[in-house]
């Protein structure tokens, strides 16, 4: 394996590249690292390379020509298409809306890149620090792509039968255990089902405050029903603060009706 690393960086020398002797020795490390946790014999190491490369990487090293943007956009259809499977053979009974709603909590961003920091990706992955901007957000979403590009390097590298199997152990089988993934989190898209089953006005959200520095905002978000306060959230992002505020407004609406 750590041949065929030596000659991708090598590709950067003739094609005279700055590539310099501490990043080598820093891709050869993580590359080590992530063989030894996909617990495979990678054979074509340029895959993974490109899947731990995000493109503010890029910013700073113009030789890599390419980041994990296209091996996100093959990881996110091949964890899509598993992920369906899986809930379809395992669940019979099931109707499409269970389907549906299960598959988008195993695959959402913040699950994601909860699963990425749970591997490891962290602290592997080639990113340019001033895109984060000490954002939360910014650290979230490049590790949920790394690991969709990793799945996608994986898919073309070992073939579906590998990454399927990726997939369950390190996604669906954790939440899976404890039925986490069956709860319904998404309270704003209940609170509108809710409203429009009984034809009352879509909830309206007001960012009532926006408190903080850039790294570390708290955000105030109120829901209202017609002029009616319903619901109030809290959250880094106003993501997280409209969900807990529709949560607080969707237990009030069940009371009052």
């Amino acid at each position: 394996m750590f041949q065929k690393i030596f000659a991708w960086l090598n590709f950067f020398k003739r094609r005279k590249f700055s590539t310099d002797n501490n990043l080598n020795k820093t891709i050869k490390k993580n590359l080590a690292s992530l063989q030894s946790s996909l617990n495979i014999s990678i054979k074509n190491p340029n895959y993974y390379i490109k899947a731990l490369t995000h493109s503010s990487f890029l910013d700073l090293h113009p030789e890599f020509i390419k980041s994990n943007e296209r091996l996100e956009f093959l990881g996110d259809s091949v964890l899509s298409m598993v992920v369906g499977k899986y809930l379809f053979e395992n669940y019979p009974d099931e109707e499409e809306g269970f389907l549906t709603k299960s598959r988008s909590s195993l695959v959402n961003r913040e699950r994601l890149a909860e699963a990425a920091e749970e591997f490891g990706l962290q602290n592997i992955i080639l990113y340019n620090q001033r895109y984060l901007k000490d954002s939360v957000e910014g650290l979230q979403t490049i590790l949920a792509d790394a690991l969709e590009a990793i799945i996608g390097a994986i898919y073309l590298d070992q073939g579906l039968e590998r990454a399927e199997q990726f997939i369950i152990t390190q996604l669906i089988k954790p939440l899976e255990d404890d039925d986490s993934f069956l709860v319904d989190t998404n309270y704003k898209g209940q609170l509108l089902e809710f409203t429009h089953a009984r034809k009352i006005p879509n909830p309206r959200y007001i960012v009532k405050r926006e408190e903080g520095p850039p790294h570390n905002k708290e955000f105030t978000i109120e829901v209202f029903i017609a002029d009616k306060l319903m619901g109030v959230g809290f959250g880094k992002n106003k993501k997280s603060a409209e969900q807990e505020a529709s949560m607080n407004a969707l237990q009030k609406l069940k009371v009052e009706n």
